[in-house]
């Protein structure tokens, strides 16, 4: 199933031969810019003020598709598992933690399309918080786990298995017009 947002192909990792941990970071980076168009958003709803339902759909489907279901999804079908396997629990674990809070912004995300005013706010501030401490967690502990205890052949392995995730779910070249879309987003949004 195509989404109607682009999303970002294979080939906008560092280099072709980046670790999975550093194609995840990449994807975090694009991630931390729509948050900041989300916070943005967010504080708008708060003031009470009317926002536009188009970026409000653009995010919200930015967020389903491209944050969980591209990105959440490569960790859940692919790293959790092996980090599994080679030893690392998932109850009482950080792959735990980062299930867990996968399904609390699920829920947030949630929110955020299908309530307004002061509740979407609420939402909106709840989402931003959770993503960008989940980051921070990935990006400073899972990671530098993963490159610790997967072997080399093992991380070839996981990188071409994500390349598959970003093919099923966002189709060929489609990193140029999401960064477009981002770029101009924080040039138009007040």
């Amino acid at each position: 199933m195509k989404t109607s947002i682009p999303l970002i192909p294979t080939h906008h990792h560092p280099d072709a031969g980046a670790s999975p941990t550093a194609m995840l970071r990449a994807e975090h980076e694009v991630i931390l810019r729509a948050l900041a168009l989300l916070e943005r958003l967010g504080r708008a709803l708060e003031a009470g003020k009317a926002v536009d339902p188009k970026l409000r759909a653009w995010l919200v489907d930015f967020f389903r598709t491209f944050a969980d279901r591209c990105h959440h999804g490569k960790e859940e079908q692919h790293l959790f598992p092996l980090l599994e396997r080679h030893g690392l629990p998932r109850a009482g674990g950080p792959v735990g933690v980062m299930l867990m809070e996968h399904e609390e912004g699920r829920a947030l995300v949630r929110a955020i399309a299908e309530t307004d005013g002061p509740k979407a706010a609420d939402a909106v501030r709840r989402y931003v918080a959770l993503l960008r401490a989940h980051i921070d967690k990935e990006n400073g502990v899972l990671f530098p786990l993963a490159d610790q205890i997967l072997p080399p052949g093992e991380q070839r392995g996981l990188a071409e298995a994500f390349e598959a995730v970003e093919r099923e779910v966002a189709g060929p070249a489609v990193h140029e017009r999401i960064m477009t879309e981002l770029a101009r987003l924080e040039l138009e949004m007040p």
